[in-house]
């Protein structure tokens, strides 16, 4: 073998290495495209169940005072009632049926299982608007993350393309699996880590 099949020879094992590392690049880049699709899902997840939880907690409010309203035209009518004792029939009949729907009223505020309306629904469904945005706010740090990591790993791979350093492309490997965990685990959050929130 002359010398010049040797260097020919080199060169062209050198060029399947640089394709495998430019395939290999490719696949960081797609990974780190989906991560950001990840992360801002994730963030708009979390904007729209903290608002969907506000309108939730402020309808309820508004529902709670007008409640407390009635319970307070409740009470001052069994008031009016007992402390007068001489009230017309006629009249004390009219308040007694105003208490009744009174409380009907205080109850459909309370339970309204037909429209899911009623505090008790009211604040079943804001809570479960705060349990999806708190995931969301936990899945968020993850993808971060893990973008941070592909992108780095991206780089030091480029750089080994044009200093041939082999630990470069180590390294880069490390962060790339690395960031792939992390991005995955934001997906599902398998795994809790404490300094990931």
């Amino acid at each position: 073998m002359s010398i010049d099949d040797a260097v020919e020879r080199l060169s062209d094992d050198k060029d399947d290495h640089n394709r495998w590392v430019g395939v290999y690049i490719g696949i960081l880049a797609v990974l780190l495209a989906i991560c950001s699709m990840g992360g801002g899902n994730a963030a708009k997840d979390a904007s729209r169940a903290h608002i969907e939880a506000a309108n939730t907690w402020a309808f309820f409010q508004a529902k709670n005072i007008r409640r407390n309203a009635i319970s307070i035209h409740i009470d001052d009518m069994e008031l009016m009632l007992a402390t007068q004792p001489a009230m017309p029939p006629a009249a004390r009949a009219t308040v007694q049926a105003k208490i009744k729907d009174y409380r009907a009223e205080y109850e459909r505020l309370t339970k309204d299982p037909e429209k899911g309306e009623g505090l008790d629904q009211l604040s079943a469904k804001a809570k479960a608007w705060e349990m999806e945005r708190d995931i969301a706010i936990r899945k968020d740090p993850y993808f971060d993350w893990a973008e941070a990591m592909l992108q780095i790993a991206i780089v030091l791979a480029s750089v080994h393309l044009i200093i041939g350093n082999t630990a470069l492309l180590g390294l880069s490997g490390g962060l790339g699996a690395f960031g792939l965990i992390l991005m995955l685990n934001g997906f599902t959050l398998l795994v809790r880590l404490p300094f990931l929130g």
